[in-house]
């Protein structure tokens, strides 16, 4: 609750607005009392003429409509602020998620991500829509009624005073179950949002696998949790409204029951006052009611608040850049200073130390597991190290600006991502800024893929479905290296690209890659043999620990477990 209080605060010229429309509805629902009972008075004990009371009844009909100007206005600052304050919360989540958007995507499931930035930050609009407004109307609304009951009749305002803290104490009941029971509805449906999504990513597996209908039961025992949380929140509800409603009751019938005994028995009352309070009366519970309501609104949103704050608060390893400034004249040389990377309290690669020379090509190699694809994201800059150094010409990579770096490298994975749009599209967006129609059409000639394109009905201009849907993965793969081509950088990143290609296109990508070799630095995470010959330098792992580096003929003698790989690929396993 204290971050949304502050973020409340903070916005100075809504909590004035608030204020000031609070004050003016309270003048209003005074007048209306007052104009109320002043017409009743003059008709009915003064017997005046209906020509007589027609500047109460303008009266009347004027503060009636500055009471729902005044409502409407009130309401509307409360929806702007809860306006802003999701902005910022979907800001601040989002910032967080895309710092660092690979140590992002190793943390949770993509449904409860979702959860957080739509559910739970939909959850505080009634914080800022409904409980600061009306924690400011209650603060001068009963206030300004107290004070002009206890100008007409001093009982009443002592039977007001008297009966009024039960209501907040009774919320202050209330709002510690309504938290607990709100924060575990959240999280119940965090839960339910990341199972499904993730079945829904599987299901063609779970399908071939059987696993369906034992999904079906863990997602249906999911959100049945999600139900049951959500109507123990509504049983709470609707045992705090039927309290309000009792305790109001109640007091209002003390006042009238005072007022009547005052009246009538002892006439030491007015008619004009005693109606005028007992109009008042409900008015003044009322608002009280209404901001028990919205304590408990409060109190929900207190459930995604936090959980909002804890996935905000998460330690993460953000990644820090410099101002340095790469010179673009021959790609730089980059070093491993005992560098080691854990995923939490899972898989670590420890202690790896090496040097890549200036238009090398180095391979990178060992078992499934190994470390490979970490220490391509560790050279790429996408996760920093938690040990040791990375340093690009004898600076540390992180001391350069962010984008001067990215402009240097390329990562092609085994399945780069193609986004919808045409073609020329596509293969722009791997450059570094507007390139021409020319330029494209090179970058592709040189990637082995412009017949193809231009065998197309519209050639460059052809769409391409969502995430390269059309495409085979080859033909992803040749788009993506056509981008390296407009690019042009210093260092390149391979994710073993040929793997899975028919022949074909295997050769296409070799030569792509060796001519791209004459101006980069190469390292390819690799599994090929032939692939892992060609390499000027091999990094070999196991475990995460760097059990050799040289080339192919030296780790053949010097490392068994290299030896031992290499021997089942030539005798056709897999590495």
């Amino acid at each position: 609750m204290k971050h949304l209080s502050k973020q409340a605060f903070a916005n100075r010229r809504g909590i004035m607005l608030l204020v000031l429309t609070s004050v003016l509805l309270g003048a209003t629902i005074i007048g209306q009392s007052y104009f109320f009972v002043a017409v009743v008075d003059r008709i009915f004990l003064d017997q005046q003429a209906f020509h007589e009371i027609v500047p109460l009844l303008i009266g009347l009909l004027s503060v009636l409509a500055g009471r729902t100007l005044f409502t409407w206005l009130n309401g509307r600052t409360g929806v702007k602020m809860a306006t802003k304050a999701k902005q910022h919360y979907r800001r601040l989540v989002i910032r967080k998620f895309s710092r660092n958007p690979v140590q992002s995507s190793l943390q949770g499931q993509s449904g409860r991500k979702v959860s957080v930035l739509m559910d739970a930050v939909d959850e505080i609009d009634g914080y800022f829509s409904s409980y600061i407004p009306q924690m400011i109307q209650t603060a001068i609304i009963p206030l300004m009624i107290l004070i002009v009951v206890f100008t007409e009749h001093l009982y009443s305002g002592l039977i007001m005073v008297i009966t009024a803290p039960f209501i907040p104490l009774f919320m202050a009941i209330i709002g510690i179950m309504t938290k607990n029971k709100s924060e575990e509805q959240m999280e119940k449906l965090s839960a339910f949002s990341g199972k499904f999504l993730d079945t829904l990513q599987g299901l063609t597996t779970l399908k071939l696998f059987g696993r369906s209908k034992q999904q079906q039961s863990e997602i249906e025992a999911s959100s049945l949790g999600f139900r049951d949380a959500t109507m123990e929140v509504l049983k709470v509800a609707f045992v705090s409204s039927l309290m309000l409603e009792f305790i109001s009751m109640l007091s209002i019938g003390l006042i009238a029951l005072e007022i009547a005994i005052r009246l009538v028995v002892y006439e030491s009352i007015s008619f004009f006052s005693a109606f005028f309070i007992l109009v008042l009366a409900p008015e003044f519970y009322l608002t009280l009611k209404e901001f028990g309501s919205a304590f408990h609104t409060g109190r929900g949103s207190s459930g995604a608040a936090a959980q909002l704050t804890d996935e905000l608060e998460k330690e993460d390893e953000d990644i820090h850049w410099g101002d340095g400034i790469i010179e673009e004249q021959d790609p730089p040389e980059i070093e491993l200073n005992q560098v080691g990377f854990r995923y939490g309290e899972g898989f670590a690669i420890q202690s790896i130390q090496a040097e890549i020379p200036s238009r090398s090509q180095v391979a990178i190699v060992g078992k499934s597991g190994a470390g490979k694809t970490t220490l391509l994201h560790l050279f790429a800059g996408l996760v920093k190290p938690e040990e040791g150094a990375i340093k690009v010409n004898g600076r540390p990579l992180f001391s350069y600006q962010e984008k001067e770096w990215f402009n240097q490298v390329s990562y092609i994975s085994q399945h780069p991502y193609l986004f919808s749009g045409t073609i020329a599209e596509n293969i722009a967006i791997g450059g570094r800024g507007q390139h021409s129609f020319e330029e494209i059409r090179s970058a592709a000639e040189k990637a082995g893929i412009a017949p193809l394109i231009e065998s197309l009905e519209h050639g460059y201009d052809t769409p391409v479905g969502e995430a390269g849907r059309g495409l085979s993965g080859g033909e992803k793969q040749r788009l993506a290296i056509a981008r390296t081509f407009l690019k042009q950088p210093s260092i390149i990143l391979f994710d073993e690209p040929t793997t899975g290609l028919d022949l074909k296109t295997e050769r296409i990508l070799q030569h792509s890659i060796e001519e791209l070799a004459r101006t980069a630095t190469i390292i390819t995470v690799a599994h090929r043999l032939h692939t892992i010959k060609k390499a000027d330098q091999i990094l070999f792992l196991e475990n995460g620990h760097l059990k050799g580096s040289g080339t192919h003929e030296s780790l053949m003698t010097t490392v068994p477990e290299y030896k031992a790989m290499v021997n089942v690929q030539q005798g056709g396993g897999s590495a």
